[in-house]
């Protein structure tokens, strides 16, 4: 029990129902009858504000002139999800970020997809801008070793004095002084090609470095290229030489396996100048995770320095030949061998351009295809 008095009875109209009423009746809450959607409330000679009749619903304000769905040519200005912006589904074509990953346009990088026409294009390119100083640094560093060598080794070579004494004397079982000819042609064979290796690596770093530089349009002397040359040369000349080992020893094994090591182990040059460690490692998987790629650029390079050698070295034999199987004998025919020897070792030139060149713009492709990357980044892992 409580001494206050009821709550008043809401009057019909004020918003509340009224039990009593029926419905539509005038203290409904409802819509009234005869009104369905799409239909205006009575009392209403016309349409409310912001109906749209195409629609069935208002509420909503017309588009602006000029608006379509959906944005073809972007949103007009003032409208869409971010006013006053033109409309960009993505990046333009073509647009990378300036100083970082890769340029369509490097001139020693291919990027993806651009096929052997870019990787041609670039290879091109890297000898037209450093032919001068690139055949200098081959004629010192590659051309004059492997003549000097071929020089002295054709001095020792005894295989002429031993096919003379085997037609002489049918019976004999060896010639005279068999062992210490045969080995003192080993000792130079082997030992020269040591001493020649360290000097081509001299000339494979230089030229690497060259190359690089200009692909990035930095400066580059002959000086500065053979300096960092000899820095390097003695860690390249001991991964090529591990390298040459392996490939030997595949070869000694029906010679399938030398070939698969030779295409295996191309990148370890160019890994070791950039990259500085694990030559080998790296080169396999640069060769496996992209083989038919890597195997067709490499492929093309052996080609042209097979071509080129087999070339130069026929025109040796057969020039070499007609100085009789002592050449040496007369000062004469020796100076005529020794300028036969340079002019076919100079013919092996494009052979030694082709090698650096090649392996190297194939190198920065395959490290295009890893992540992005460009000629100053590379310049810049060479030190």
């Amino acid at each position: 029990m409580t001494d206050q008095p009821p709550p008043p009875t809401p009057s019909p109209g004020s918003g509340e129902p009224d039990p009593s009423s029926p419905a539509g009746s005038p203290g409904h809450s409802g819509p009234p009858p005869g009104w369905g959607p799409g239909m205006p409330p009575a009392g209403h000679s016309g349409p409310p504000p912001g109906w749209d009749p195409a629609q069935g619903a208002w509420g909503a304000a017309p588009p602006p002139q000029g608006w379509v769905f959906p944005p073809t040519g972007g949103y007009p200005p003032g409208s869409g999800p971010y006013g006053g912006q033109q409309w960009y589904p993505g990046a333009p074509v073509g647009w990378y970020p300036p100083g970082y990953g890769f340029d369509p346009n490097d001139a020693l990088v291919t990027p993806p997809g651009a096929g052997i026409g870019g990787w041609f294009n670039r290879c091109g390119g890297a000898l037209r801008r450093g032919w001068r100083q690139l055949v200098p640094i081959m004629l010192l560093t590659q051309v004059l070793p492997a003549a000097v060598l071929s020089v002295i080794a054709l001095g020792v070579d005894p295989s002429a004095k031993w096919a003379a004494q085997a037609d002489g004397a049918p019976g004999a079982a060896l010639p005279d002084n068999f062992a210490a000819e045969l080995g003192s042609l080993l000792l130079v064979l082997v030992g020269g090609s040591l001493l020649v290796g360290v000097v081509q690596a001299v000339g494979w770093a230089s030229g690497s470095w060259v190359i690089t530089r200009q692909a990035a349009g930095q400066p580059v002397s002959l000086e500065s290229a053979l300096r960092y040359g000899f820095r390097r040369a003695l860690g390249l000349w001991g991964w090529t030489l591990l390298v040459s080992l392996l490939i030997g020893v595949g070869v000694c094994f029906c010679v399938l396996p030398g070939i698969y090591l030779a295409f295996a182990l191309s990148m370890a040059g160019p890994v070791y100048l950039f990259e500085r460690h694990n030559p080998i490692g790296r080169s396999f998987r640069m060769f496996h995770d992209r083989l038919g790629l890597l195997l067709g650029r490499v492929a093309l390079v052996a080609l042209a320095v097979i071509i080129v050698s087999v070339v130069s070295s026929s025109l040796e034999g057969v020039g070499t030949s007609a100085f009789g199987t002592d050449p040496f004998a007369s000062p004469g025919n020796a100076a005529g061998v020794v300028v036969v020897i340079g002019i076919t070792a100079v013919l092996a030139l494009p052979a030694h351009l082709a090698q650096m060149i090649g392996l190297l713009v194939t190198y920065a492709e395959q490290r295009a295809h890893e992540a992005p990357v460009n000629s100053p980044g590379l310049a810049a892992e060479l030190g």
